[in-house]
Order: C-alpha cells, then structure tokens, then sequence
C-alpha cells in the first residue's frame, strides 16, 4: 500500500498533519524527526512531510534532516520548521525574525498557477524567517513579515510553507496536503475501512500460516472476549480471517 512517512520535528500538530493525510484516504506514519533509517523507510513512503516544531535551525542540537531522506529522491514537504530546516540544510539562510509571526495572517502567491492558488489566509507561528533560498527553489508566495512564505523545486518536488496548512485555520489547507501526497507523491488515496481490514485479515493470516483453501489443517485460536471495543474487534477481524477455526469465549469483567 502507498503511504507518507511524517517526521515530527516537536510540533504540537504532528497528529493533525497525519490526521489530514488520512482523512484524504492516504496511509501514513508518523515518526520521530531521528527515527532509524529501516523504521523510516520500511514502511516504503512515496514522500515525507516534515513537522514544525519549537526549536531554531542554527542552534546547538537542533532537529535536522538525516541525510538518506534526500538520497531517497522522494517529494518533500517542509511545514513551518520543516521548512526551515529544508532551507538549512540545502544551503539557504534561516535567521531570527525582528517580529515574531503567530496567528492569523494573509499571503500572496509570487507565482501563479500552482497550488497556493486557493490560498490566501493562513496559519504561522514562529520567530524564525527564511532570507535565501537554497539553490534550485524559487519562491511560491510572500506574507507581510515573510518574504519567502512558501518556496518549491519543482524539479527534485522539494516544497516549503511556513505556515501550518494542516490547521483548520487556514482555510483550505488540507486541499494543500491533499495534492501535495496524491498529485505531488503520486499516492493512490486507497487507505478505505475497507482496506484496512482486508489487510488486518491478510496480516493475521500471515502470521498464522493460515490458508483459507486449507481449513481442515488450519491452526485453531481460543479468544477470551469482554465485550469491549478491543477484544470484539480483534475477534471479529479473527473471525473473518480465520472463520470456524476460532473459537471465542465470553469473559466476564
């Protein structure tokens, strides 16, 4: 299945970049900014978004971007700190902002034609700003206190919003994300209730050597059920998996 790696830089709205990724039916993990290179990448992302957080790029033992999510050549996307670090670590300029931006505020495409075209409110929060671009970018839009809001490669598919699209108040910030992981990342938006529990069914069977095809030889399971949501539902997905070979008993808690 198609999914996006998220690597949390310390935002306080890391869940809700997921969360909108997943509500544009898109499968997706969240991991720590320095999670190891197997845990990132086992899950076989077609691109990465990277958080905001509280932290400034050019302090002593800042978050930054492992190199191999570069050699990767995948699409990424920098948020607010994610953002800045992109430009830090590719050669631009992140320095302290004279006036800390947080709250609402309005920007302007500097290039029309691309996804910024539907926004023009948004969310920021931070006391950093981007004065040079790293090679290769050009700048997407501008805010009163940011001369570079937004900035895009659009050959190697690296992009940057210093603002935070994934909060309801930027309006229609989750249509940002969404073209970013479908139309950017080429992702099929096929993560479905009902594609979950197909692969939990595949998953469970998998793992039990079960065959359907082979249901006299199948291993039989014993499942103590409450009646709570974990247990029923772990039992109905059993169920479906596995059918008479299991076996559920009712315990009373």
């Amino acid at each position: 299945m198609d999914s996006i790696a998220i690597l949390d830089f310390g935002s306080q709205y890391a869940q809700i970049i997921a969360r909108r990724v997943r509500e544009a039916q898109v499968y997706c993990e969240l991991f720590p900014w320095d999670a190891p290179i197997e845990k990132i990448l086992g899950i076989q992302p077609k691109g990465f978004i990277l958080s905001g957080g509280p932290r400034s790029v050019y302090e002593e033992g800042a978050p930054y971007i492992q190199d191999f999510i570069f050699k990767t050549g995948l699409p990424i996307l920098g948020i607010c700190y994610g953002m800045q670090a992109l430009t830090h670590a590719l050669g631009g300029q992140v320095d302290p902002s004279a006036q800390r931006e947080y709250g609402q505020a309005e920007i302007e495409p500097t290039l029309h034609g691309t996804m910024l075209d539907s926004i023009s409110r948004v969310w920021m929060s931070h006391g950093d700003r981007i004065t040079r671009l790293p090679e290769g970018f050009i700048a997407l839009a501008r805010s009163g206190n940011s001369p570079f809001a937004a900035m895009g490669d659009m050959k190697r598919k690296y992009f940057g919003m210093q603002f935070h699209p994934e909060v309801h108040h930027t309006p229609n910030g989750e249509k940002l994300l969404k073209h970013f992981v479908i139309d950017i990342c080429s992702v099929k938006p096929n993560w479905t209730p009902a594609s979950i529990i197909e692969e939990a069914v595949t998953r469970i069977r998998r793992q039990m050597g079960y065959e359907p095809s082979d249901k006299a030889l199948g291993p039989r399971v014993l499942a103590a059920v409450s009646g709570g949501v974990d247990s029923s539902v772990a039992a109905a997905l059993m169920h479906k998996a596995i059918g008479d070979q299991l076996v559920a008993v009712f315990v009373d808690t």
